[in-house]
């Protein structure tokens, strides 16, 4: 309290009213970016999900092909078979939160007759294990995407979350602190001259008897 006046005094209570205001808005902004990060991470979580339980089933049919055309016949085929795929990364913004996504071109899933080989000297394990792997790559890629907007929202929340925390505990105590001493010193000194205004009406009084 550096300066115990009525214009300190109206000042302080538009700030603090400022404040109050600017913590509604931040809360109404960490309930717009829990919404969508909760929309986000939605089918990321299934993603990852479903990308365990497929990799999983692609490793054992991978083993089962193995013993069938061997580990050297698998790599020969594995690379008859490679090719490039194309990613874009491109800044986009979610409710002011940049971040980056993906844009994906495939297909990444081919068929049997687009992987350069005769798939029809290959055993269905193989063909399951290279169909499995292609589909992993794909949701990989999807949830390359997912990650970096979910990261992003998640940072922003935290942030938005201290900083109202900071005004809601820290400053806005405080400057309701202020008003209350000002307030206090006020009436306290409008109080002692209402006292001394009466005794000096008093004595006046006193004076004309006299």
């Amino acid at each position: 309290m550096s300066h115990p006046t009525r214009t300190e005094l109206l000042q302080l209570k538009q700030k603090a009213a400022s404040v109050v205001n600017s913590i509604a808005i931040l809360k109404a902004r960490r309930q717009a970016l829990i919404r969508s990060f909760l929309e986000s991470v939605r089918p990321f979580v299934r993603s990852r999900d479903a990308l365990r339980l497929d990799y999983g089933r692609a490793l054992g049919e991978m083993h089962l092909s193995e013993g069938h055309e061997g580990t050297a016949g698998v790599e020969s085929l594995a690379a008859t078979a490679a090719r490039e795929v194309g990613v874009e990364v491109t800044e986009r913004n979610a409710l002011g939160v940049r971040y980056r996504d993906l844009t994906l071109y495939g297909p990444f899933v081919r068929t049997p007759v687009e992987r350069n080989y005769g798939y029809t000297l290959t055993s269905p394990h193989l063909e399951e294990s290279i169909h499995l792997f292609e589909s992993i790559l794909a949701t990989m890629l999807e949830i390359a995407a997912f990650e970096s907007k979910v990261k992003m929202l998640g940072r922003e929340i935290t942030r938005v979350t201290r900083t109202t925390r900071v005004l809601e505990e820290r400053v806005v105590p405080r400057l309701r602190a202020d008003i209350r001493a000002i307030v206090q010193y006020i009436g306290e000194r409008e109080r002692e001259g209402n006292f001394r205004l009466r005794r000096f009406q008093a004595q006046r009084r006193r004076d004309r008897v006299t």
